[in-house]
């Protein structure tokens, strides 16, 4: 029990050994209500930290939950939401619509006062001359029966037809009987057949052409172009068609092996990677699930297949003296290359994945919208103020201005950062994408000084959208040979 001071008053007791009684009773009473007090001071001190620890938890949780929810919003724009950036009439993006660019509401199709587009001509195209006829009751005058007499002149017109169709080429090999007498010789020659591309196929050199572009440029499934090719009267199995493909792959090495010579020997690269289902079981490796490198470069492009999506895929394409420039995204395989890190090969980093940490953060949270914004407006000025640099000879006067604007604009976007990173007050998700701005920032104004490098490597991603829409429709590769002939 606690030890509480008496509150009743008592008289002093008249001997001097009461008195001293008295006084050794108080003091214990007083050392134990210290001891009490200090006990009570450290249940305080321990319960305040313990609710300090709480606020600090609750803060953190609640930054979590926040977090979370920027997550949900942001995986349901990309489950449900457009997967294009830009944004349709009348439609909104996540919220992330800037008001001073809105334009007035308007109909669609063309517009008042626009100049129509000319009528395309097709003179390159063989054509087929149709002649019309009157019929032979209306030609002759309705009243007195005289005939009408055909004129040399026509009205003409012209429409455009297609025909799909197939045919047997009959091959007919003419032969040659001696007229003479000497020995040695055959009696009769043949003339040689013309080159097949298959030995002793029966398909002609268009058809395996028609099979590939249909499947690797269109991204048709063969299930697919087997019906079309019923359609128009040719009966072709599936099976048929991948065991020429296998056929086909060996034939091609060569040429992708001269592609990837020459690509690899330009100073100037674009990249990028997206995956690919390749299923063969494969010995250390769990799962389908491949990667399809793309390198774009001046001159060609070169699709590489391969299990892994290391630092070793691009690394080994180019050579150890590499030398150049690689838009790249902000992938760590391109910053992890042997070229890369030796300086030889210097990376050009993205801005177009720069501008989608932005828009993630205001999908993410309404209340950073407007920050989103901001930082939205800056990137589109720096695409307007690269464009017009672009517009102009490099060694004019009016290059050099606009260079100069550009330049003041970078500078203007870096201060800003830096002094937003500065403010303890700055969200997590702002933090996260300032910060990675800022370690990447070398690589994202390489540009600036190199006006051939584009702002952005869209160029190389729209190289593997085929890719992309072939996955979706057949999904990939069955074997390791027709994921060789799909990068071929």
């Amino acid at each position: 029990m606690s030890a509480v001071l008496s509150e009743t008053s008592f008289e002093i007791p008249g001997t001097g050994q009461d008195l001293a009684a008295l006084v050794v009773s108080l003091q214990e009473e007083v050392r134990q209500l210290r001891r009490e007090v200090s006990t009570l001071r450290a249940e305080a001190g321990y319960w305040k930290s313990r609710h300090a620890d709480a606020l600090k938890r609750n803060e953190d949780l609640k930054r979590q939950l926040d977090q979370a929810r920027a997550e949900v919003r942001q995986l349901q724009q990309r489950l449900f939401g457009r997967k294009a950036e830009c944004r349709l009439a009348g439609q909104k993006i996540a919220a992330l619509v800037d008001e001073d660019l809105q334009a007035p509401d308007r109909k669609r199709g063309g517009q008042r006062g626009h100049v129509g587009h000319r009528r395309e001509s097709y003179a390159h195209l063989p054509a087929q001359e149709e002649f019309c006829e009157l019929p032979e009751e209306a030609r002759r005058c309705p009243h007195c029966g005289k005939p009408r007499v055909e004129m040399a002149t026509t009205e003409d017109s012209q429409q455009l037809e297609i025909e799909v169709r197939a045919h047997r080429r009959v091959i007919r090999r003419k032969r040659y009987r001696a007229t003479c007498d000497c020995p040695n010789r055959p009696l009769t020659i043949t003339a040689p057949a013309p080159p097949k591309l298959i030995p002793k196929g029966s398909y002609g050199i268009s058809l395996w052409v028609y099979l590939l572009l249909d499947k690797y440029s269109s991204a048709q499934p063969t299930t697919r172009t087997v019906e079309q090719l019923r359609q128009a009267g040719i009966t072709l199995s599936a099976a048929t068609i991948t065991e020429g493909f296998e056929r086909l792959e060996t034939m091609l090495e060569p040429v992708y092996a001269a592609l990837l010579a020459d690509n690899a020997q330009a100073s100037f690269h674009q990249a990028d990677e997206t995956r690919w289902m390749v299923y063969q079981p494969q010995e250390g490796k769990t799962g389908y699930r491949w990667w399809l490198w793309v390198i774009l470069g001046p001159q060609s492009i070169v699709y590489l297949i391969d299990a892994s999506r290391s630092h070793t895929v691009p690394e080994n394409h180019f050579s150890e003296d590499a030398e150049g420039i690689l838009v790249v995204d902000r992938y760590s395989a391109y910053k992890a290359m042997r070229q890369v890190k030796v300086g030889r090969l210097l990376l050009a980093f993205c801005w177009a994945h720069v501008r989608r940490d932005f828009l993630e953060v205001g999908q993410g949270a309404r209340e950073l919208v407007p920050w989103a914004l901001l930082w939205l407006r800056r990137i589109r000025e720096l695409y307007r103020a690269n464009h017009q640099r672009l517009e102009h000879p490099a060694d004019s006067e009016a290059f050099r201005q606009e260079d100069v604007r550009l330049r003041e604009q970078l500078a203007a976007m870096e201060q800003q950062a830096q002094a937003e990173l500065a403010d303890d007050k700055l969200r997590l998700p702002c933090r996260k994408v300032l910060t990675s701005l800022r370690e990447h920032w070398e690589g994202l104004v390489r540009f600036v000084d190199n006006p051939q490098i584009p702002l952005d490597n869209n160029a190389s991603e729209r190289a593997g959208r085929k890719a992309a829409v072939g996955r979706k429709n057949y999904y990939g590769s069955g074997s390791l040979w027709s994921a060789r002939l799909a990068a071929s």
